[in-house]
């Protein structure tokens, strides 16, 4: 029996970070590291590792693919 684990944070998911000095922007998820950690990077968030707890996941997402540029990664959000 094969287990698929779906999970929230797939790269291009929209989220809003919940911790640190970016408190309430959004990202977008450009690579998952682990089970717990992701790279986020947008328009006014420094591309970084950061912990999944600390974000909250948005019901959309864009396309981008994955380690995409800090500018594409704006124009997908359209800023």
């Amino acid at each position: 029996m094969q287990v698929i684990v779906v999970s929230a944070f797939d790269v291009g998911r929209v989220c809003v970070k919940l911790r640190g000095r970016e408190k309430g922007l959004e990202c977008v998820v450009v690579d998952v590291i682990d089970r717990n950690y992701v790279v986020i990077a947008g328009p006014g968030v420094r591309r970084r590792r950061v912990n999944m707890h600390h974000l909250r996941p948005l019901d959309r997402s864009v396309s981008v693919s994955r380690d995409a540029s800090d500018e594409d990664v704006a124009a997908a959000l359209g800023g």
